[in-house]
């Protein structure tokens, strides 16, 4: 079964951290890049981190820069984000995704399937 299962939100305080984990099943993962996007309440799904393949490449939006990093581990078929300094601003939904690099944009993929459940972060302040 093609899927991608994200774990590791929760509720947290501003300044706190959190873990992300999203693993993939279905298709060979180390073959893909892989993303991390977000989708605010009322706003729409939005690009947050990427990772290529080999995991020698990153980019992240510039609101995140400094403060999260995406990693992956191919031998558990798993993208990972740790997110630090969190903000009132970063509570969303996380989804990760396949993604497509166009130039210096990163674009999501449906090689894994359509959108997985997400999980959810808050941060209160």
């Amino acid at each position: 079964q093609v899927q991608l299962v994200e774990s590791g939100g929760g509720l947290v305080q501003a300044g706190g951290s959190l873990r992300l984990s999203c693993a993939a099943s279905g298709r060979t993962f180390s073959r893909y890049h892989m993303g991390w996007f977000r989708q605010a309440p009322g706003k729409e799904r939005e690009f947050v981190a990427g990772i290529s393949w080999s995991g020698s490449s990153t980019n992240y939006a510039d609101s995140v820069k400094g403060r999260f990093a995406i990693s992956r581990d191919n031998a558990k078929n798993t993208v990972y984000l740790q997110m630090n300094s969190l903000k009132p601003e970063d509570t969303a939904v996380y989804y990760c995704s396949a993604v497509m690099i166009r130039g210096s944009s990163w674009y999501p993929s449906a090689a894994f399937g359509s959108w997985g459940q997400g999980t959810q972060v808050t941060v209160s302040s």
